[in-house]
C-alpha cells in the first residue's frame, strides 16, 4: 500500500510539474506577442513584400469590419510562439530530462540551439522561396480581364500555413537528435528505410505546398536532404554514446 502511494504521489508530482511547465510556455507566448504586437505594422508590412514582386499586380482587400484587427491579433499571436520558441524548446527538454542519464543531458543546449535554428531557416526558406513561387504561379494563371483581389485574411492564413509548415518540417534533424540522444534511433534504422521516407516525403510536402506538383517538389528536395542529415546527426549521436559507454 505505502509503494501504491508512493507511486501515485510520483505521478501526480508529474503531471503537477507538467503543468507549471504549460503555464510558464503559455506566459512566454503571451509576452511574445505582446511584444510582437507593438511591432506589427512592420512584420505585417515584410510579410506582405512578396506581394509585391509577382509579374502580375495582386491587390488585398479586407472583407470584414473587424477584419484588421483580427489579423493583427493573428500575426501577433504566430509571431509571439516564433518569438518565445527557444523557451519552449527548453521547456519541453527539461521536462524530459530527469528521465535521461547524466551524459544525455548535456544534449540540452544544442538541441534549443539546433531546434531553434532550424525553425528558423524553414520559416526563411517558405519566405523566400515557397512563398514567391507559389504566388507567381497561382497570381499568373488568370486571364487578363481578372484582376488578383485576394481576402487579406485568406492570404494570411495561406501564408502561415506555409510558413509554419515548413519551419516544422526542417525540425527533422532536432527530432533525429533528441530520439537519437535517448538510443530510440539509430542510422542503420534511417537508412532501412531510406525508400519509405520519399513516399512519406512527398506526402507530407503535398500537405505543407499548395496543390501543384511543381512546388512539392521545391519542398520535397530539402526534406530529402534534411533526412541524409538526420542519418548523419544520428551516426554521430550514437557513436559518443557508445564512447561513454
Amino acid at each position: 500500500m505505502p509503494e501504491n502511494n508512493q507511486a501515485e504521489m510520483g505521478f501526480l508530482d508529474h503531471l503537477e510539474e507538467l503543468r507549471w511547465r504549460l503555464v510558464r510556455s503559455l506566459s512566454a507566448i503571451i509576452i511574445g506577442s505582446i511584444i510582437s504586437f507593438g511591432n506589427i505594422d512592420f512584420i505585417l508590412n515584410t510579410l506582405l513584400e512578396p506581394t509585391k514582386m509577382t509579374s502580375r499586380p495582386i491587390n488585398l482587400q479586407v472583407l470584414s469590419v473587424q477584419g484588421m484587427f483580427l489579423i493583427k491579433w493573428f500575426i501577433s499571436l504566430i509571431s509571439g510562439f516564433i518569438v518565445s520558441l527557444p523557451y519552449l524548446i527548453y521547456q519541453l527538454w527539461s521536462f524530459i530530462a530527469p528521465g535521461l542519464f547524466a551524459n544525455e543531458k548535456k544534449f540540452v543546449f544544442p538541441v534549443v540551439f539546433f531546434g531553434f535554428s532550424s525553425f528558423i531557416i524553414g520559416v526563411l526558406f517558405g519566405y523566400l522561396v515557397i512563398v514567391p513561387f507559389s504566388l507567381e504561379f497561382f497570381s499568373g494563371i488568370g486571364i487578363e480581364d481578372v484582376n488578383n483581389n485576394f481576402s487579406i485574411q485568406y492570404y494570411f492564413s495561406f501564408l502561415t500555413w506555409l510558413l509554419l509548415g515548413a519551419g516544422l518540417i526542417f525540425q527533422l534533424p532536432v527530432i533525429s537528435l533528441i530520439l537519437s540522444s535517448i538510443g530510440i534511433l539509430t542510422p542503420s534504422f534511417m537508412r532501412h528505410y531510406r525508400r519509405h521516407s520519399i513516399v512519406a516525403i512527398l506526402i507530407a510536402s503535398s500537405f505543407i505546398t499548395p496543390p501543384d506538383p511543381v512546388s512539392m517538389l521545391i519542398m520535397s528536395v530539402p526534406l530529402g536532404l534534411l533526412y541524409e542529415a538526420s542519418i548523419g546527426i544520428s551516426w554521430v549521436v550514437n557513436r559518443k554514446r557508445m564512447q561513454l559507454k
